[in-house]
């Protein structure tokens, strides 16, 4: 069942390009990259904080999702959210390992053009609306956990809720809002 990656469709197929990446097809990392290597930095300087370190976190991410493409599996969800999860952990692991030195204050954005902005607005506005249609504790879950960088249990102590509880939250909103911006 060995997709042939192509890299100039204009539906891009991340499935095929980790398929690719697993086999050891360079280009197909390259086409990643090149598709949302903004997005991927914008959330990693969301949780970082510091330019240099968030073009670092995203060098080392790429390289973890090059090694372990072939880890992948289409059962457990979808590729972009894989690559998105390799990404954004890389992110917390090394907010973890360099808290103390992240400064509240140095919030640098990344720069983005007009179209860049418009699109980003786009995806915002669709994703407010789906967040807007959650339940309450399962949308503050999700932000807390996605956005705010926080873990299961980081969001169960802030929510005063069970572990449990918050992981089936964030499990079954994930899916909410999969199937709304689906």
């Amino acid at each position: 069942m060995s997709a042939q990656f192509q890299p100039d469709q204009t539906e891009f197929d991340y499935e095929a390009a980790l398929l690719a990446c697993a086999r050891g097809e360079r280009f197909a990392l390259q086409a990643i990259y090149a598709r949302d290597s903004r997005w991927l930095y914008a959330v990693v300087l969301r949780l970082v904080k510091r330019r240099e370190l968030a073009e670092e976190v995203l060098h080392d991410a790429m390289l973890k999702v090059w090694k372990r493409a072939k880890l992948y599996s289409p059962a457990l969800g979808s590729a972009r959210g894989w690559v998105y999860t390799v990404v954004r952990n890389q992110a917390l692991n090394e907010l973890r390992k360099h808290k103390s030195e992240v400064n509240a204050e140095d919030h640098d954005l990344p720069e983005l053009g007009q179209e860049d902005n418009q699109e980003l607005a786009q995806d915002a506005q669709r994703l407010s609306r789906c967040l807007a249609n959650l339940e309450e504790t399962k949308r503050n879950a999700i932000l807390l956990a996605f956005l705010d960088g926080y873990s299961h249990e980081e969001v169960a102590h802030r929510l005063g809720a069970p572990l449990g509880s918050v992981k089936s939250w964030i499990r079954r909103g994930l899916l909410k809002l999969k199937e709304c911006l689906g």
